[in-house]
């Protein structure tokens, strides 16, 4: 993956975004904008989307003067100051270390956490001394890694990230990553699809199992890390009768996992864990078409996609997007795969 293929920053206008459109039938590939998606797709068509909204979870901070950043993967107690985070440089963050919090707006805050312990994998367990609410006043886009935003840079385009490392349509907060395809959707254009497809709302709270990195050799004994969903029953019953008529477009890879699991777990209740892992070979019930972005290999996301449209012809489309300048990752160019 040549490097300046990696999108750091978001398209000027979300819905101008490349499309790459991919035929698993033809195995032909053509090239458009994100906003042409209202005039591929039609009214035999119906969306499901994933409405779960990013919180705030990245911090910048300082141990003993030097500066330092975290993730924050989840909460651990009841009052949610006690929490689980990924950490950098890692080194530093030793039990009994104080970590500093400054705020850029509010000079007057007093924020800080104590490493308490070493958590799973590498992770840090903090507590903090306030309530989870007031450390997300302080907290910048949980951007993905290989967008590389130092704090000079994250503080620069904080704004920014926090508007565009969102969905236009989210609404359920507790995501530490993006639905990253619903990136390119507007307001607009999401109006003009609705005046011939359905679009319908899931709720999948994007946590690290989504982006953790798989350290096997053979896929079949990776273990997803659990997820939670949540899918109405007016919303059930919605998807199931627009089933009998038309085709799923999946708008994103947690879509499709909660869409899976739900016909291959058929819950009673609205909300449930999920821990899919599709690979090839991976029998698809519900989703009939997907939009993605381009993923980083070997990833979980990638595997996916290859047990939707085939491995051969998901290593063809990537090496013409390469070829043809497309921008990968969580802010690049899209995919429609029918």
């Amino acid at each position: 993956m040549p490097e300046d293929r990696v999108a750091r920053f978001p398209a000027q206008k979300r819905d101008e975004s490349r499309l790459m459109m991919v035929n698993r039938k033809t195995g032909t590939i053509s090239h458009h904008w994100f906003k042409d998606i209202a005039g591929l797709t039609d009214e035999r068509d119906f969306f499901v989307v994933n409405n779960s909204k990013v919180i705030p979870v990245r911090l910048f901070g300082e141990i003993n003067g030097k500066k330092v950043e975290l993730l924050i993967v989840k909460t651990l107690d009841e009052n949610e100051n006690e929490v689980e985070a990924f950490t950098l440089p890692a080194k530093k963050f030793k039990p009994g270390h104080k970590v500093l919090f400054k705020d850029q707006q509010d000079s007057t805050l007093d924020l800080w956490a104590e490493v308490i312990a070493i958590g799973h994998r590498g992770k840090r367990i903090l507590r903090f001394n306030r309530a989870f609410d007031t450390v997300l006043k302080t907290g910048y886009a949980p951007l993905p890694p290989y967008i590389k935003r130092k704090f000079a840079e994250a503080l620069a385009f904080k704004t920014l990230d926090l508007e565009r490392y969102q969905t236009v349509y989210s609404k359920a907060p507790g995501s530490i990553a993006a639905p990253t395809a619903g990136l390119h959707f507007t307001a607009k254009l999401i109006e003009k699809i609705k005046k011939k497809s359905e679009i319908i709302e899931i709720t999948l709270a994007v946590g690290e199992a989504t982006f953790q990195k798989i350290e096997v050799e053979d896929i079949h004994d990776y273990q997803m890390g659990k997820e939670y969903i949540t899918i109405t029953a007016e919303d059930r019953k919605k998807i199931e009768k627009l089933k009998q008529a038309k085709h799923l477009i999946a708008v994103g890879t947690t879509t499709v996992r909660s869409l899976e699991t739900f016909a291959s777990q058929q819950p009673e209740e609205e909300s449930f864990y999920s821990q899919l892992f599709i690979s090839p070979g991976f029998e698809f019930k519900m989703v009939d078409k997907l939009i993605t972005n381009f993923h980083l290999p070997e990833s979980s996301l990638f595997i996916l996609v290859s047990a939707f449209a085939g491995i051969e012809l998901m290593q063809k489309a990537y090496r013409i997007a390469i070829e043809k300048g497309y921008r990968f990752f969580s802010y690049g160019d899209a995919m429609l795969i029918v």
